[in-house]
């Protein structure tokens, strides 16, 4: 599995690299903070329920949830049904909230 840390994510959105993020956390948590990812639950991608980003398969995706288990799994997934260059933000945004705080 590929990861990627915040500060490389970090410093590629400072950039204004144009990225494919995915946060495969809950509603309710992507409603309290996020860092602009596009919400598609851990959930809909274990139903295989990929159609939405079906156009990302041969693009680079990188997923985050809370802590970086969630979208561990969401990579795993991803990976098998053909996903070619998915990345896991290493420690979720609980990583990215110690290093840069809710802003």
């Amino acid at each position: 599995m590929q990861t990627i840390s915040p500060q490389e994510l970090k410093a590629r959105m400072d950039a204004g690299e144009q990225l494919n993020i995915l946060d495969v956390r809950e509603p309710a948590e992507h409603a309290e903070f996020n860092i602009g990812g596009t919400l598609y639950p851990l959930g809909r991608i274990r139903s295989m329920d990929t159609d939405e980003i079906e156009d990302l398969k041969d693009k680079e995706v990188i997923v985050y949830c809370r802590s970086g288990n969630r979208s561990g799994q969401a990579t795993m997934f991803l990976e098998q049904m053909g996903f070619e260059n998915v990345k896991n933000l290493v420690g979720g945004m609980l990583a990215w909230q110690d290093l840069y705080g809710l802003a």
